[in-house]
């Protein structure tokens, strides 16, 4: 680290994005893109007409964008706030919310790794909630708190939901708390809470397009929230940059909306792929968490997590591994087309039979 950061950055563990290795060509299951390109016409709402006016700032607002965000949800243009990512929204959240002495915050111990970053990063005093021995979310640990919350729903990297009806209950016990429910999987089998929003002022969801909607390369999210909260996370991007979407992303996060049915069934497929990958891991004795996800959170009892990730890299395909102690035995598998779930198949059949021999 050089000698001029800051002191307070200096202890500071970044996280760690998913590798993007270019030694080989991979089957990739290891950083939850969506397997399928975009919709047709989000690949005609990036034009050469487009292109032509990346001259031009895009329009800070984002007017049109939050327009078709709030159509499609039945909400109101004053409860939309877009970003750069979901991750833009999650940082500008414990920027705005949150602190070391009245606004603390908690999330789950085992749970995406970004906002354990995201409190140290802004000095924010967080509490990590421990899961039950299944890898759930104990909502009692949740009950009557002194701290805002955070959860992923479905959590990562279990893949395991809450039902609304749970969210619900955290919401009733902490009126006077924030309440973040970080949505980037909920399209694959989960409940949404943006209902929810137009009940609970302390309520705030956050999406992204990059799973569901096939766009983690366009950097997207948007949070559906309270108009006085989105007037807060308003006044942190205006103060920070005003321009965080581009044009390209904007027109495309539009055209995305209106082409709904291509992502629905792009999902379902998922769900049918991840469905099917769960039933050919367990019938090679692997345990799995009952994923909501576009994932698999997978441990063999015949093979260590990472000796599988290391010898399945080394055979063209990746899968995410972690270190943490609590989950080491396990590997994230992202739902791929129902040939790159075959390979994987393949694969993890063939380590395991050398590992007999």
């Amino acid at each position: 680290m050089g000698r001029f950061i800051n002191q307070r950055f200096k202890a500071l563990e970044a996280y760690t994005p998913g590798e993007q290795p270019r030694d080989m060509q991979y089957v990739k299951l290891n950083t939850n893109e969506s397997p399928f390109p975009p919709s047709k016409g989000v690949l005609e709402a990036v034009s050469e007409i487009e292109v032509s006016k990346l001259n031009l700032y895009p329009d800070p607002t984002c007017k049109e964008l939050k327009a078709a965000i709030a159509e499609y949800y039945s909400v109101g243009l004053e409860n939309v706030f877009v970003s750069n990512g979901s991750d833009d929204i999650l940082n500008f959240f414990f920027m705005a919310f949150c602190d070391s002495v009245e606004h603390e915050v908690k999330f789950p111990s085992i749970s995406y790794g970004f906002y354990k970053v995201y409190a140290e990063l802004h000095g924010v005093k967080y509490t990590l909630v421990p899961l039950n021995d299944d890898f759930s979310i104990d909502i009692n640990d949740y009950m009557g708190n002194d701290a805002n919350i955070v959860i992923a729903n479905p959590n990562a990297p279990t893949g395991i939901a809450l039902s609304r009806k749970d969210v619900e209950k955290i919401l009733c016990k902490n009126k006077d708390k924030l309440v973040l429910i970080d949505e980037a999987y909920v399209d694959f089998g989960a409940e949404s809470c943006i209902e929810l929003t137009k009940k609970y002022d302390n309520l705030i969801v956050v999406c992204t397009y990059s799973k569901s909607r096939s766009m983690a390369g366009a950097r997207l999210g948007f949070a559906i929230a309270n108009e006085e909260l989105i007037s807060d996370l308003e006044k942190i991007k205006y103060s920070t940059n005003p321009y965080n979407i581009n044009r390209l992303t904007m027109v495309a996060g539009i055209e995305a909306i209106k082409d709904a049915e291509y992502y629905t069934d792009n999902c379902k497929t998922i769900i049918e792929n991840r469905e099917y990958t769960s039933r050919m891991l367990e019938e090679m004795g692997f345990s799995t968490t009952p994923s909501k996800a576009n994932f698999i959170f997978a441990k063999s009892n015949k093979i260590g997590g990472e000796e599988l990730y290391l010898k399945l890299k080394s055979r063209g395909v990746l899968v995410r591994h972690f270190s943490s102690a609590d989950i080491c035995e396990y590997n994230r598998i992202t739902v791929g087309t129902k040939e790159q779930m075959d390979k994987l198949i393949t694969e993890v059949r063939n380590i395991l039979k050398e590992k007999e021999c």
